[in-house]
């Protein structure tokens, strides 16, 4: 067992501006393939595949795991977290663009930071994490104003979309402290990673069928490569990642990075999706970011 986690090295460091540059172009990929495949679809099917691919990998290796064991509530828990998540994010994407989207979702650090002060003595606050809880907080409401200078129904959606975005991001959060708090923080990474994409490919597949929603008759090139991405780039070496480094590394040192996470979503959306970025919007953004770097700068 794992108990004590350390600071990061240039190997950790090195991995997580990896993680970033992968997650920072998730929406564009689910963006993408909207017109062909719906997004809650993608999100149950890659999350199914990927699912698979763990279930293949503790078969080759030979990791422990059971059913039975003391894992499998909290495994259920963050597994239906999971799937709300990704429920809110693929609802959110019919309203608003994949920047905003990258930006609102990753206030999730915001949240999980709030939540593990309250709940684990190790991960208590300073005074610079709570001022960058305002920033970012501020950044928000800045952002949001944005939509305001939009016509009518382009507020509306927008409003929409980016609500969602900070519900999933809340939701994300509740699965980062739930890891963290419960078994599952000394748990294979594949143990953790099992329950979340088996629990939420089965509610979101199950959602997106009791929409009318179906797989296409026809499938084109962007679809199944931005499939493909994120089945095996981001829903099964990413998160596989992510649960081995927050086994060995303090939670708190490795969201320093997501910061960037929003700012490689922004400019993927700008570069490959033609996103317009308002003044207001860039403003919070950057608000935004630099809250959640202070919320994660703590004192040598």
């Amino acid at each position: 067992m794992i108990a004590h986690r350390k600071n990061l090295d240039g190997f950790a460091i090195s991995l997580m501006l990896l993680l970033c540059l992968c997650w920072g172009l998730q929406q564009v990929a689910v963006k993408l393939a909207a017109p062909v495949l719906s997004a809650s679809m993608q999100l149950g099917l890659r999350s199914g595949l990927a699912g698979l691919l763990v279930l293949l990998l503790i078969f080759i290796k030979k990791i422990p795991f059971s059913l039975r064991d003391k894992h499998f509530w909290p495994g259920i828990i963050a597994g239906a977290l999971f799937a709300l998540e990704f429920l809110f994010i693929s609802l959110g994407l019919k309203y608003t663009t994949a920047s905003h989207m990258s930006v609102f979702l990753y206030t999730a650090p915001i949240f999980a930071v709030l939540g593990l002060h309250w709940l684990i003595p190790a991960e208590r606050l300073q005074a610079a994490q709570w001022l960058g809880i305002l920033s970012a907080f501020a950044g928000v409401a800045i952002a949001f104003s944005g939509a305001f200078s939009s016509s009518q129904a382009d507020l509306r959606d927008m409003l929409i979309g980016d609500s969602f975005g900070v519900v999933a991001a809340v939701l994300w959060a509740a699965t980062t402290v739930t890891i963290r708090k419960s078994s599952l923080s000394e748990a294979e990474p594949t143990t953790t990673l099992f329950y979340q994409l088996t629990v939420g490919a089965v509610i979101l597949l199950a959602f997106a069928m009791l929409r009318g929603e179906h797989f296409p008759a026809q499938w084109d090139t962007t679809s199944v490569l931005s499939l493909l991405f994120q089945t095996i780039v981001i829903a099964f070496a990413s998160y596989l990642t992510w649960f081995w480094l927050m086994r060995r590394y303090l939670v708190s040192r490795l969201s320093v990075f997501s910061f960037l996470t929003p700012l490689f979503g922004v400019a993927a959306g700008v570069i490959l999706m033609h996103d317009p970025i308002s003044p207001r919007f860039a403003m919070g953004a950057i608000l935004v970011c630099g809250g959640i770097l202070l919320v994660n700068f703590r004192r040598t």
